[in-house]
């Protein structure tokens, strides 16, 4: 126990048991400690155990049981998730004392080569280190906000493996009936395409009724605090233009017809003492279902009520309006029930998501003929013309379509739609996103980094967004920063397993731990992509499993071959450090790939 308790410098006494619990849930509460939330059971595990007499237990056996569920086979020799997370937990504990902490009265370290945490007060020298001076310490932009850890993934079940398969299915009828000319009429029926302005909540748009929250202890302030957070979550869910937010329940009028919202968010506030609870529930408004019901709790002694309001918000609307979030789930289940003619606008963007899940090059194409025809009966919805544009992109970075020769070129393509859609909407996130990703891989780094910036300034709850940011600084040279963000995207990402993931693999790849990124690369099972079959064809021959490695330049020299061929290109477009494409290159060459100078 005396290693766990270490004093220093201006105070040489031990902090007090309830001090360091203070400081832990100070830590745990900072939007600035970047972790998951299995990473925040970590920290709490290990500072409890350690508090409780028992650090002599602390070992990575007993922590991948007690925190990671793992059985009594687990070896850590071959299994590093406590090594990777106590690395995160360092990476995050140094980051919140550098951003927000560094006024804080008590350190909690985790020393490298074990899980024992120490305790101490902090020096005037800690305190005149960590300070943070007037630039950035992630070096973004000044005006974007850090990244925040917001509804993780175990706020929510995440949806049945069915609802992937059937999407995918009614993605190939969207094509089948787009080639019968009489069936096409009814796929997009008259009506619809008259309304083409109204782009915020046309074609199909999800509206959602965000309904005073209830207060419901009738102290502290609780009608305050309910009123205040109804007007945050509004203000966070209108960021996401997948959606329609409404603030107030429409008026009915036989001479006027107004669409009814499909889902009302509820609330209730309980207050009691310095405690503060918030139940959120989504309904189904056609017949009362509840689909989705969470309760977040707060300290107000650790939080004052306005970060507490904001923070809440932003896991609410995160939760529900996210990209694979629980709107996109219930509408993609209603999506797959539905007959051809009932489909819009919005099923394409549904169908879309769909197509991100598993990257198959058939779906791509049905994908971009329905945001086609979508962006021409609907040519003001900025939304499909951001998804065309990463359509076209995709043509390139996944290589689908290298066979059809086209003109214009599907960069070119990218560029315009994405611009096309920014013009329509300069708020919109997704738009940005589109124009980040089109600069970036037209070779136009800086603008690509400063709409990135844009797009996560607006909204940095929307993971797609936040992931694909941080992709691009990471590919860009600043992989601390990128993969920070990679990595908060996948804890709050209720969507399946795969895409940022093989960037985490990159992200432990340029570290040289390589054991790691083999680990990642196997959490993404997207067989259809062969630039996640690069990657890891990349980890195998800097391990040296040269067996596994043949196998992985097999496929891609059946299913990708002008991949390999052109490879020194290839990667060059996307890593833009000569020094990291180089270490990408050493472990292809390892992996017995000819790279020509």
């Amino acid at each position: 126990m005396q290693s766990a308790w270490a004093s220093g410098g201006d105070d040489t006494s031990s902090p007090e048991m309830w001090e360091i619990r203070e400081q832990l849930q100070r830590i745990l509460s900072s939007e600035e400690f970047l972790a998951p939330e299995r990473g925040r059971r970590f920290l709490e595990y290990v500072v409890e155990e350690t508090l409780g007499g028992r650090a002599d237990y602390l070992k990575a056996y007993t922590i991948a049981q007690e925190v990671f569920a793992r059985d009594a086979s687990f070896d850590a020799q071959n299994d590093p998730v406590v090594r990777i997370e106590a690395g995160r937990i360092r990476r995050g504990l140094e980051r919140y004392y550098l951003v927000a902490g560094w006024a804080d009265r008590i350190i909690i370290t985790i020393p490298k080569g074990a899980y024992i945490p120490c305790f101490r007060y902090a020096t005037a020298a800690d305190r005149l280190a960590d300070r943070p001076d007037s630039d950035n310490v992630l070096e973004t932009p000044a005006e974007v906000q850090k990244p925040v850890i917001v509804a993780d993934r175990a706020d929510r079940a995440p949806p049945p493996v069915w609802l992937w398969y059937a999407i995918s299915a009614a993605i190939v009828l969207t094509t089948f009936v787009a080639i019968i000319p009489p069936l096409s009429t009814f796929f997009f029926s008259s009506h619809r395409a008259q309304n083409a302005a109204p782009a915020a909540a046309g074609g199909g748009v999800p509206k959602v009724l965000v309904e005073p929250f209830e207060e419901i202890s009738k102290e502290g302030g609780s009608a305050d605090i309910a009123r205040g957070l109804t007007d945050e979550v509004i203000g966070e869910l209108a960021k996401f233009k997948e959606i329609a937010v409404i603030a107030k329940e429409p008026l009915s009028s036989p001479d006027i017809r107004v669409e009814e919202p499909r889902f009302a968010l509820q609330g209730g506030i309980r207050v009691d003492g310095n405690k503060l609870r918030l139940t959120a529930r989504l309904v189904r408004r056609s017949d009362g279902s509840v689909t989705w019901a969470n309760n977040y709790d707060r300290d107000l002694r650790v939080q004052d009520i306005l970060e507490v309001e904001a923070d809440i918000a932003r896991r609410v609307a995160t939760a529900v309006a996210q990209p694979y979030g629980l709107i996109y789930q219930a509408d993609a289940a209603r999506l797959a029930q539905s007959p051809p003619d009932d489909w819009d606008a919005y099923a394409c963007t549904l169908s879309y998501y769909s197509y991100r899940i598993d990257l198959n090059p058939q779906n791509h194409a049905a994908v971009q003929d329905c945001l086609k025809r979508t962006t021409e009966r609907l040519p003001a919805y900025a939304t499909s013309w951001a998804l065309l544009s990463l359509t076209y992109l995709d043509e390139i970075r996944f290589q689908y379509r290298l066979d059809m020769p086209q003109s214009p070129h599907p960069l070119t393509l990218a560029l315009e739609t994405a611009k096309r859609a920014v013009e329509i909407d300069p708020q919109n996130a997704r738009a940005l996103q589109a124009l980040m990703l089109a600069n970036f891989f037209n070779g136009d780094v800086d603008a690509a980094l400063r709409e990135g910036a844009a797009a996560y300034a607006i909204n940095p709850n929307d993971t797609e967004v936040a992931g694909e940011y941080g992709f691009r600084l990471a590919f860009s040279g600043k992989w601390e920063t990128g993969c920070e963000l990679m990595s908060s995207a996948i804890s709050r990402n209720p969507g399946p397993i795969g895409y940022y993931e093989v960037g985490m693999a990159l992200c432990a790849y340029m570290r040289r731990d390589y054991q790691a990124a083999e680990l990642w690369a196997r959490m993404a099972d997207l067989k259809y992509n062969p630039m996640h079959h690069l990657v890891l064809l990349a980890i195998l021959g800097a391990e040296g499993k040269l067996d596994e490695a043949s196998r992985e330049q097999d496929w891609l020299k059946s299913n990708a071959p002008a991949l390999l061929t052109n490879i020194r290109r290839e990667v060059a477009i996307r890593l833009q450090r000569p020094s990291d494409q180089e270490h990408f290159l050493s472990g292809l060459r390892s992996a017995g790939v000819t790279v020509t100078p």
